[in-house]
């Protein structure tokens, strides 16, 4: 894949978030072969323009974190890609749903680090040890591809979905939980709407920190100490309209919340 690909199809999805606008994925038209390794190239530039547009990384997050959806897409890893500083939203505040397009959002649970963990042989365990605090979030997720229809390439090309996270206040020492143990209610308008538990994410949250130094080193890349570190849903993403008020209920780790306008 040459330069010049490379920057058009960051500038197509670039463009689409810019614009809050639907986009045909890129393997529909424009470029059908485009493989993983090709698509973090263009999430690459996508990164690097916003960095060169004065915007920060909060965070990495990690995606395609079920076992279940890995096998089903063929894959051996799972995604990730990058929260920046104008995505975050404080806890309790609202959004808007004209800044996006089509918003879900899905319950995670959150990493900091205190030091930074670099691979190629990071394990669950190197997580813990190296771990500060984890706290409840959630994650907002947007597409610019028409109706969430993409494939595993297109989605990684779009800095996988992300638009929105919203950290809660809860911090608490990861050996004070079974992590995977953990479960979450995420309530719409004091309803119900998806359950999950700590298990669903590589069957537990730090085997995803792991998997991400592991990925993140092939790259030249570490997790770096201080960063909020999305792990991946807990649940499947619940789509938001005007008028939602969105909480996430977690046993032995508090809630986040936030309003939709």
């Amino acid at each position: 894949m040459d330069k010049d690909l490379i920057d058009r199809l960051a500038d197509y999805v670039h463009d689409a978030e810019k614009e809050k606008r639907e986009v045909r994925k890129i393997t529909a038209e424009l470029y059908p072969q485009l493989t993983i390794e090709e698509s973090y190239l263009i999430q690459e530039e996508l990164v690097r323009r916003k960095l060169e547009e004065g915007h920060k990384i909060a965070g990495p997050k990690m995606g395609i974190t079920s076992e279940a959806k890995m096998k089903q897409m063929n894959v051996e890893d799972p995604i990730y890609g990058f929260v920046f500083d104008y995505m975050v939203v404080e806890a309790g505040e609202a959004i808007a749903v004209s800044d996006y397009i089509h918003p879900k959002v899905e319950p995670e649970i959150g990493f900091i680090l205190s030091r930074d963990l670099e691979g190629p042989d990071v394990t669950a365990l190197d997580v813990l040890q190296a771990t500060e605090y984890v706290f409840p979030a959630l994650e907002i997720i947007d597409s610019r591809y028409e109706n969430f229809n993409f494939t595993l390439p297109d989605v990684i090309a779009d800095n996988t979905s992300a638009a929105g996270a919203i950290f809660g206040m809860t911090l608490k020492r990861p050996e004070t939980l079974e992590l995977d143990e953990v479960e979450v209610n995420l309530e719409v308008n004091g309803q119900i709407r998806a359950s999950g538990a700590g298990a669903a994410v590589l069957g537990h949250p730090a085997n995803s920190v792991a998997r991400l130094a592991n990925m993140l080193w092939k790259k030249g890349g570490k997790v770096k100490a201080g960063q909020p570190i999305l792990t991946g849903g807990m649940t499947a993403a619940v789509p938001l309209t005007p008028g939602d008020y969105v909480t996430a209920k977690y046993s032995g780790l508090g809630e986040v919340a936030f309003i939709v306008k």
